[in-house]
């Protein structure tokens, strides 16, 4: 290594302090990337230096001096001078701070903890007293990485300390964020149970296949849900819904609506009351005014020749018949939500059903991924041509079919970006 140089702006503004003696061992400098990662190479390592009294600080300057590190040394001499440095608003932020626990406006452990919440990502070494290696020990406990004894240390204890203690801290982050990581992936698994639910059915006729597909795009979960039930009376009820935004408290109101779905659809409320009562849900759960949830609700009776269809702001549906696939449009109110009560009207309409087919309730999430370089989206035709494509496909085929298809269409392009969600019916009269 050639000469570092340690800038110190004790007694006046920065200067540049000649490298290290040639008498001098030198010691190897990890290089420390701004995303906090290690290897081997030269570096200049920004420390901030908080201590109050000269002597020491001119001690702690030429040990780094002698130890090798290449360094841009700041001091501050209490800790709003220190928290003005923590900020970054001076330069790159300090990786690592040497820190006297004894300030004009800090003292003890409680120094620890200020420079912490300051900059969390920074590694911090006490410098404490002969007769304080307790408060070093306890330092460490507090959240420090490590603790040296003033004018006890040699230069390459120094530079062992302060590349341990950034190192050490880098280590302590990755964990941090692996953990977190962890805790997200069990929370979003436990809201996919809660909005995803196993279909309620006792021998109806009816076979159900669904399907669910967070954004990857976003990487949060949305509040796409869905649920069947049978009722005593032998119908089938089904529901489909989408709530706008992206994350856990979207989806957790998905969660709260397709529960409130499911209980107010097995007390014998049908048809529009049920978007009614979910619109009152919606509207004391929802964390702002903005947010709003499509829904469409299906109930097929036990003869299955009619479908009762309620939509509110929600997609059409895809009916599969022995001839083909069909868009259907049936009546369409607004989404839960947009409006207040007394102003939201829905609307009950019916659908002739094959003595054999099937009906497939999607959220927008299917349709509108880009599919093309200027942005360009699958949209409602495209995704009817696209089901007309496996028309005589079994059901699961059918459905993993389309999801796959619609999935390669916008990998090139950005991929989903939004939930899917596909639940699909199917009946045959004739078995």
């Amino acid at each position: 290594m050639g000469r570092s140089a340690v800038r110190s702006p004790v007694g006046g503004q920065g200067q540049e302090v000649p490298g290290p003696r040639a008498s001098v061992p030198q010691v190897p400098l990890a290089r420390v990337s701004p995303a906090g990662l290690a290897a081997d190479g030269d570096f200049v390592l920004t420390i901030l230096l908080v201590e109050d009294d000269d002597g020491d600080a001119l001690l702690v300057e030429e040990t780094l001096r002698d130890s090798g590190l290449a360094v841009r040394l700041t001091r501050a001499r209490s800790m709003a001078e220190a928290r003005r440095e923590l900020s970054g608003e001076h330069g790159r932020p300090a990786q690592c701070v040497l820190l006297d626990l004894h300030l004009p406006d800090a003292q003890g452990l409680d120094v620890v903890g200020q420079v912490l919440a300051e900059a969390p990502r920074a590694a911090v070494v006490v410098l404490t007293g002969l007769a304080e290696e307790g408060v070093g020990l306890s330092a460490v406990a507090a959240g420090a990485q490590d603790y040296l004894i003033k004018g006890v240390f040699e230069p390459t204890v120094l530079a062992r300390s302060v590349r341990y203690a950034v190192q050490r801290r880098q280590i302590e982050q990755a964990a941090m964020a692996l953990e977190a990581s962890r805790m997200r992936a069990q929370e979003n698994a436990r809201l996919e149970r809660g909005l995803l639910p196993s279909p309620l059915l006792h021998g109806a006729g009816v076979q159900v296949v669904s399907r669910y597909e967070p954004s990857r795009s976003l990487g949060l979960l949305s509040g796409d849900f869905y649920d069947v039930v049978e009722t005593p009376d032998g119908t089938v009820h089904a529901v489909i819904g989408d709530v706008s935004g992206h994350g856990p408290d979207e989806a957790a109101l998905g969660v709260c609506l397709r529960v409130a779905w499911r209980s107010f659809t097995l007390a014998g409320v049908t048809g529009t009351g049920v978007c009614e009562l979910m619109q009152k849900v919606l509207v004391a759960e929802r964390t702002g005014a903005e947010i709003f949830a499509t829904v469409t609700t299906v109930e097929l009776p036990p003869g299955l020749t009619k479908a009762k269809v309620v939509r509110a702001g929600h997609p059409p549906l895809l009916l599969r018949e022995p001839g083909g696939v069909r868009l259907v449009e049936t009546a369409v109110g607004p989404a839960l939500g947009l409006l207040p009560d007394g102003r939201c009207h829905w609307r009950e309409d019916h659908l002739d059903l094959p003595a054999a087919g099937g009906l497939a309730l999607f959220t927008d999430g299917l349709f509108e991924g880009r599919v093309s370089a200027d942005g360009g989206r699958l949209g409602e035709d495209g995704l009817l041509a696209l089901a007309r494509r496996y028309t005589g496909r079994p059901a699961e085929e059918f459905v993993t079919a389309v999801i796959a298809e619609t999935r390669a269409l916008s990998a090139d392009h950005g991929g989903h970006s939004d939930d899917v969600a596909l639940l699909h019916l199917e009946w045959d009269k004739q078995k």
